[in-house]
């Protein structure tokens, strides 16, 4: 197969490559510390770079500085960025007898050096650009003084100073403000906005996204708010407010419609088709990809053709999918080189590798296919572009890897992670050190591999927060391109019968990190920042830790004993299928009211795997409460209703969820007035249908404690916001309806007036913290449920737990009887009252109680309930 056509691809690529292995060999190989992703105005404000037919990268350079500069320009916008340094660079030098034009173009070779990794000379060009415009420049220099500035964000933000960007920006849009310069100024607080992403502040970027939109909507000239809308969009989406997205875009085809300008209905079209397929709408995509695909713009058309066969695959339509891959492979060929174009084909690879495997006939052999990667590696050395070099090259690699050419494949792999590293690639590095690890695995080179798995782990830790920013033209994925790299790893660290406690503890640390960044994904951004402390440190005398971890082939626990400093390890040789396959018979089971010999045998199937093995340690640690960190499928498992043959697990021992060992520190609830804003819906609302018993559950819970009541037509968004902020009360009570999704726009609760999103429960509760001398303790969630036959819902509910801030939550994975949740409600209520328990064995003390009552004993009117977050 490719061994036969891929010793005639090698030679050319190594006779390319030759050089590079020369230049390279001396160098240390050190991860880069620069992130390398484009900001929003590489959309909105490219610096004055005016759209322009590329030119052929072997055209001779003009004497000429001003033809100089529109040659680079003309690079720049086809993705040519070593031609484009090299033609400003020599514009700059041309124009030393006009200092003004000289500041301009260094200010646009600054961003084609940043383009290649090139941080020190775009730095210094834009040095030599602010001492020629002065700071505080002149007036009449205003315009190229904000144009570096502008850069200079750009500059900050790729080099993983975000605050600094933030700045940066807020002091461009000031300046583009004097100058009566509205898509500069817009394009600045968008900017500013993805710099306080980055650094967390999510309520100060929801408010500055506002503000644009705010100002959008009072624009009158529709070019720029057809370019502002679709450049808002874009950012809304890459934060995961799909709905918002989709409205600005909306609102950008609209304005772009009437400017009677094609070009910039199509690049809407293709933001619109982007969202689409965010929101799992394909059909809806496909018809945006293809009217996009009609753009006079050849990359516009470019790209939503490739995105149309990205979504022909995913949804198995085979024949669209064959027909489409020849035009798309006919229309890269006859462009001239470029990163857009190498990026482009290496797209095109991915999408046959996958319609190869999926439907081989009519579809290139593995060969062919290595025949296209080859030619984008050698268009990435004939434009000189690292990071381009880069990306081909590893994925050249792959297809050597498909192919079990092991010793090609880790060649190329090595030469594309040194340049990748030495470039400062680091959202590049991390997939060419997985799949190197990948190679050595296969050839049994275990403690190789387990190193390079180790530096690709490294890589995405340091780009956790920055994974949202991924090159969307590198087909990025979490659960193809980053979930797999943290299981692998801990798969090579806990192999063999007798894993060191180094290994262990180093296993338990990469399972914290993609808990986190699961998270991270699911809202787009990153979650944990602040005061953390080690849920070992919070409770030491009573709680032990289990990690279960589920493998293609085992589950492994991972277990920390009270007072105990070594780790517990125990491996369960179950596939993984079966594991998840047991879980979902068991919550349908458990869900029925009248299936009790049923839901007992399959809550013994996973008491034997989960709990059985740590027994004998839990009895001798005296342990009286476990705390999970549950992984994958686990997460949708009522534990309280495991059976070990006599007892659920609830009647032995308290228990609580963890979204990870880090969490927020907190003082135990118990010794503290406990007072409640207590809010909840018992009519119906649209398609929600009453909850007769929430005014029961709220009325005993006021008359258990201090409470503030917001019922029905009380209980609006606003009305909840308003008491959050004014009284420092440590528990919010929602008795409504509510759903937890594995995507945050879907994880909804229903107030009067509207449906409110996770983030924007985020930001509601959030927005106490500033007025409020106390941080919400408990936040209790009545009548939600985990989205049924939504494998990954429950992250909804730890994202919950995490992004509102709250320090515990208490929901239920599925939708109970009223009747019941209000009964267990109260028991709740009146444990934390009377016995001045934690709120783990508060709930166990109600779960323990339902089941001695003949009306409620069946696990399914107890067991959804759990604590996630702080137990104490």
């Amino acid at each position: 197969m490719l061994r036969r056509k891929a010793r005639r691809l090698l030679p050319l690529t190594r006779k390319r490559l030759r050089w590079v292995g020369v230049a390279l060999c001396s160098a240390c190989l050190v991860l880069g510390l620069s992130l390398g992703q484009r900001p929003a105005h590489s959309t909105l404000l490219a610096n004055q770079l005016t759209s322009s037919t590329p030119a052929a990268s072997s055209q001779r350079f003009a004497n000429n500085p001003a033809q100089l500069v529109e040659q680079g320009k003309a690079f720049y916008q086809g993705g040519q960025y070593a031609a484009a340094a090299e033609a400003w660079s020599q514009a700059a030098q041309g124009y030393k007898s006009q200092p003004l034009n000289q500041a301009i173009v260094l200010n646009q070779l600054s961003l084609a050096q940043q383009e290649l990794g090139q941080w020190l000379k775009a730095q210094d060009s834009l040095r030599q650009s602010l001492e020629i415009v002065g700071a505080p420049p002149a007036p009449e220099n205003l315009s190229i003084y904000a144009q570096a500035l502008n850069a200079q964000g750009s500059l900050n933000l790729s080099q993983g100073d975000p605050k600094s960007a933030m700045d940066t920006w807020g002091e461009t849009a000031e300046i583009y403000a004097q100058l009566g310069d509205e898509i500069g100024r817009i394009g600045s607080l968008i900017n500013q906005a993805q710099a306080q992403q980055v650094m967390g502040l999510y309520l100060k970027s929801r408010k500055t996204l506002e503000k644009v939109t705010a100002e959008l909507d009072q624009q009158a000239n529709p070019e720029i708010r057809a370019t502002g809308y679709r450049s808002l969009g874009n950012v809304l989406r890459l934060v995961g407010d799909l709905e918002e997205a989709e409205r600005s875009l909306l609102l950008s085809l609209q304005n772009a419609e009437v400017t009677d300008a094609p070009q910039e209905v199509s690049m809407t079209q293709l933001s619109l088709g982007n969202t689409a397929r965010a929101r799992k709408s394909f059909d809806l995509a496909i018809d945006y990809y293809q009217k996009a695909s009609q753009s006079p713009i050849p990359s516009t058309q470019q790209q939503a053709r490739l995105n149309l066969l990205s979504v022909l695959i995913e949804k198995q339509d085979w024949p669209q999918a064959q027909q489409l891959w020849p035009q798309i492979d006919t229309e890269l060929s006859g462009q001239p080189p470029s990163r857009r174009n190498i990026y482009s084909k290496v797209n095109l690879v991915k999408s046959l590798v996958k319609l190869n495997q999926e439907s081989p006939s009519k579809t290139p052999s593995i060969p062919d296919i290595a025949n296209i990667t080859a030619k984008a590696v050698q268009q990435s050395y004939d434009i000189d572009d690292p990071r381009a070099q880069a990306y081909a090259l590893g994925n050249l690699g792959n297809l050597y890897e498909l192919d079990e050419q092991w010793s090609e494949a880790r060649k190329l792999t090595e030469q594309a992670l040194f340049i990748a590293q030495a470039n400062n690639a680091s959202e590049i590095s991390y997939q060419w050190q997985w799949q190197l690890g990948r190679i050595m695995d296969a050839q049994k080179q275990t403690e190789q591999a387990t190193s390079a798995y180790q530096g690709a782990y490294q890589t995405l830790e340091y780009l956790r927060k920055d994974l949202v920013a991924t090159n969307p033209e590198a087909q990025f994925s979490f659960r193809e391109s980053v979930e797999p790299v943290y299981r692998e790893l801990v798969d090579l660290l806990l192999r063999g019968d007798n894993p060191s406690q180094e290994n262990l503890n180093q296993a338990r640390a990469v399972m914290e990190s993609l808990q986190l960044t699961e998270l991270d994904n699911f809202f787009r951004s990153a979650c944990l920042d602040g005061q953390i402390i080690s849920i070992e440190d919070i409770d030491q005398q009573s709680a032990a830790v289990v990690y279960p971890i589920l493998l293609k082939d085992r589950i492994e626990l991972i277990t920390s004993l009270p007072q105990q400093k070594d780790l517990k390890h125990q491996s369960i040789p179950i596939p993984q299928a079966e594991v998840e396959k047991t879980i979902q018979l068991f919550r349908e089971e458990i869900e029925k009211p009248y299936t009790f010999i049923e839901s007992k045998e399959l809550g013994q199937i996973v008491y034997n795997w989960l709990i059985q093995p740590l027994q004998s340690g839990l009895e001798e640690s005296q342990a009286d409460t476990l705390v999970f960190v549950l992984d994958g499928a686990l997460r949708n498992l009522p534990l309280a209703a495991l059976y070990d043959s006599e007892n659920y697990l609830i009647e032995k021992y308290a228990l609580a969820l963890a979204p990870g060992m880090q969490l927020i520190n907190t003082e135990p609830l118990q010794g503290r007035e406990l007072q409640v804003i207590a809010a909840g819906i018992s009519e119906a609302r649209g398609f929600y249908p009453p909850l007769e018993n929430v005014k029961k559950e709220l009325d005993k819970i006021s008359r258990l404690v201090t409470s503030t009541v917001l019922l029905n037509r009380d209980f609006t968004s606003t009305s909840l916001r308003e008491q959050i902020q004014s009284l420092p009360y440590p528990i919010v009570h929602l008795a409504t309806h509510g759903k937890f999704s594995s995507e945050a726009e879907k994880t909804i609760l229903l107030a009067w007036d509207k449906e409110i999103n996770v983030n924007q429960l985020n930001e509601l509760l959030r927005s106490s913290e500033q007025v409020r001398p106390e941080p919400i303790e408990l936040l209790v969630l009545s009548a939600c449920e985990t989205a049924a036959g939504d494998d990954r819902a429950a992250l909804g509910l730890a994202g919950v737990s995490v992004q509102a801030g709250a320090r515990s939550t208490l929901a239920s994975l599925w939708s109970l009887d009223d009747e019941s949740t209000a009964s267990l409600i109260g028991e709740f209520y009146d444990e934390l009252v009377q016995s001045k328990v934690s709120k783990a064995k508060a709930l166990q003390k109600a779960q323990v109680a339902m089941i001695q009552d003949p009306d409620f004993r069946h696990p399914a009117h107890w067991s959804a309930f759990v604590l996630v977050g702080n137990w104490l």
